[in-house]
């Protein structure tokens, strides 16, 4: 068996490391900014094709201890780098750390890819060109105090890079943030769902996908695609499967709106990218005119406007009382779940969280809250049976 690791945004590794095993994967361990497992390379096609979670799956080539640049360099240069790709193929080598004693890790990475080029040459007599922007092949390079750990990355472009989104709003979430924030939600269908200040779309569009069985790497290409060990019957049949078991598009229960026509318009741009458009109802309105969008109680999942996205801090507090009145007037019944940085808002909205998780949206802290919207007595949800990780 290989060893993999996935990374993902941080605060999503344990519900990444359920899916993982979900998937087959073994020794699976969640930690800090992912899950480290192992496989066999069937495994490693599938957590690419149908992990809605992973930002990137590595495949871990070698590792070894060091003291400075120059054990980095021996180590690397010891590594069959021209057995796992083409010499014709263009690299990038990124190097990460965590409290090692090097100095710079521009000049770690330098001393890696001259590493690599260099078995190259010893072995073809020619070296493989360099492409920053859109490599074929990218090493990535992690060091702790005394260790180093080679992977090559095998998902290529990042996976929350669908394919699908043709249309970006503002500040747009990454694809698998909004799915872990979905699962972290606990919201799965047949249960609505209703964000009712959508913007472009990302959690309709994830909803939409996970309801009918889309696996979200359907609609792209793969880093795996370019190794030396890649299998393309094995890829071919996995992809086949995955697009023989998608449902029919038909309506669902889920529902969208937002106040701006032009966020709608991308919404529906990007529903339509994702080949999901007829799944979803989608409704111009403002969120504080909002009422439940069908008579089952749901999953209500929004991403507020912040100070770091659009919206000045006074409007926000005007806005966040107002909003937490018109949940407890029109959604009794509902699971409310809001995802901010503003950690001004348990204060502000007055409601009392069940839940709050942290998560990052790249390096801004943020919180999913959870708000059970009870009326009369406290009540058992649709939407609240399934059991999650810890939270602070």
């Amino acid at each position: 068996m290989e060893h993999f690791f996935a990374t993902c945004p941080r605060g999503l590794e344990p519900v990444l490391a359920a899916e993982l095993a979900a998937l087959g994967a073994r020794e699976v361990s969640a930690v800090d900014g992912g899950a480290a497992f192992k496989g066999d390379f069937a495994l490693c096609y599938a957590a690419n094709l149908e992990s809605r979670l992973a930002s990137r799956i590595l495949w871990r080539i070698g590792r070894s201890p060091y003291r400075d640049e120059h054990d980095l360099r021996h180590a690397a240069r010891a590594l069959p780098w021209p057995r796992h790709f083409d010499v014709r193929r263009t690299l990038r080598v990124d190097t990460a750390a965590i409290r090692s004693p090097v100095k710079s890790l521009d000049f770690v990475t330098l001393r890696v890819k001259d590493a690599v080029c260099d078995a190259f040459r010893a072995a073809h007599g020619r070296r493989p060109d360099v492409a920053t922007g859109s490599p074929e092949v990218r090493i990535h390079v992690f060091l702790t105090r005394d260790e180093a750990t080679f992977y090559l990355d095998t998902s290529g472009e990042p996976l929350f890079r669908r394919g699908w989104r043709a249309l970006r709003g503002e500040a747009p979430l990454r694809e698998n943030l909004a799915a872990g924030i979905l699962q972290l939600a606990r919201w799965a269908p047949p249960v609505p769902l209703f964000d009712p200040m959508c913007g472009s779309g990302t959690f309709l569009v994830e909803a939409a996908m996970m309801a009918l069985d889309i696996a979200p790497g359907l609609g792209r290409a793969f880093g795996f695609e370019k190794l030396e060990n890649f299998d393309a019957a094995a890829w071919r049949e996995s992809r086949e499967r995955a697009r023989a078991r998608c449902r029919p598009v038909a309506p669902l229960a889920i529902y969208g709106s937002d106040h701006s026509g032009t966020a709608l318009g991308l919404a529906r741009g990007n529903l339509d990218a994702a080949g999901v458009a007829g799944a979803v109802t989608l409704k111009q309105m403002s969120m504080l005119d909002a009422s439940p969008p069908c008579r089952e109680p749901g999953v209500l999942v929004m991403n507020p406007p912040y100070g770091e996205r659009t919206g000045s801090e006074r409007e926000l507090a005007a806005f966040y009382p107002r909003l937490g009145d018109l949940l407890k007037q029109r959604f009794a019944g509902w699971t409310a779940c809001i995802f901010t940085a503003d950690l001004r808002l348990p204060k502000l909205i007055r409601l009392t969280a069940s839940r709050r998780t942290p998560l990052y949206n790249g390096p801004l802290e943020c919180r999913l809250f959870r708000y059970e919207m009870v009326a009369g007595s406290r009540r058992r949800t649709p939407a609240a049976s399934s059991s999650l990780p810890p939270s602070d």
